[in-house]
């Protein structure tokens, strides 16, 4: 199987489908690169080189103990453009994978990259603060956590139908592709979840969203229930200099398989332009 050594040893599994213009996938928080096979396969039908890869501590790459910060996950996303060479870049993140996008620009800048596709982002700032009054209050955010270290799998099943808004309009997911999702968490590192809990809530990305020199698509749901739309993707298309935003009607956090045509759509659009 293909794998790419980051600096620190960790071995990244990644799969490269496709020719053409290069499309770079970061995937969720305790997910892995499978999820956007359904977005990667018509891409690269449409000709282009699709590439994604398993975040330290999920899926089928390493999971050492520490290097779960994301000035680490960015170096790991240099890591994968630098060894397999690639030049104008459209990056697509969706939640978790949207903060290691924008900390890669803040630190080893746009020369490799074209675009950048914001999905479901958990950006700019999830915790409440005092200039960020909409935000998550850190004593609900340690009630979520709690549950990780005693049983994972647990809390995954509670949050699975919230994270593809099961019941609301339109919504179009089987029980057999909301298990296939749910199944895909079971080789993700808890270790790895808990490490990165902190730097995904607390971790404040204004000032390297203001910086951002790349046009960037920002898509976030209207109904999505973990990373709301007020706080996360109009918050995020504000600060982007040369950035759009489309919301989806009753779109829940998992966009990739309720609304994959529509996504894929608005993928293959913006990247041809």
């Amino acid at each position: 199987m293909p794998y790419i050594t980051t600096d620190d040893d960790v071995q990244l599994f990644y799969k490269d489908w496709g020719s053409g213009a290069p499309v770079v996938f970061t995937h969720s928080w305790s997910l892995s690169s499978a999820m956007w096979q359904y977005q990667m396969i018509p891409l690269a039908e449409q000709g282009l080189r699709c590439v994604a890869y398993d975040r330290r501590g999920h899926g089928r790459s390493d999971q050492p103990w520490d290097g779960y910060d994301f000035d680490t996950l960015a170096d790991d996303l240099a890591a994968v453009l630098e060894r397999l060479d690639l030049h104008g870049v459209t990056l697509v993140g969706h939640s978790t994978g949207t903060p290691e996008i924008v900390r890669y620009l803040a630190r080893h800048g746009s020369e490799r990259i074209a675009k950048i596709v914001l999905v479901s982002s958990a950006l700019p700032l999830m915790l409440k603060t005092p200039d960020n009054p909409d935000g998550f209050e850190a004593a609900e955010l340690e009630q979520m956590h709690a549950l990780w270290p005693i049983d994972f799998p647990r809390w995954v099943r509670e949050v699975s139908e919230p994270f593809f808004g099961v019941g609301l309009p339109g919504n179009e997911i089987s029980r057999d592709l909301l298990e296939w999702s749910v199944a895909d968490t079971h080789s993700v590192s808890v270790r790895a979840m808990m490490s990165l809990a902190h730097p995904v809530t607390e971790t404040d990305h204004r000032d390297d969203l203001r910086r951002i020199d790349v046009p960037a698509l920002v898509i976030h749901g209207e109904a999505d229930a973990f990373n709301p739309v007020e706080l996360c993707g109009r918050q995020t298309a504000a600060l982007i200099p040369d950035s759009r935003l489309k919301v989806y009607d009753n779109g829940p956090h998992g966009l990739h398989l309720t609304h994959r045509e529509q996504l894929t759509g608005d993928l293959l659009e913006f990247i041809k332009q």
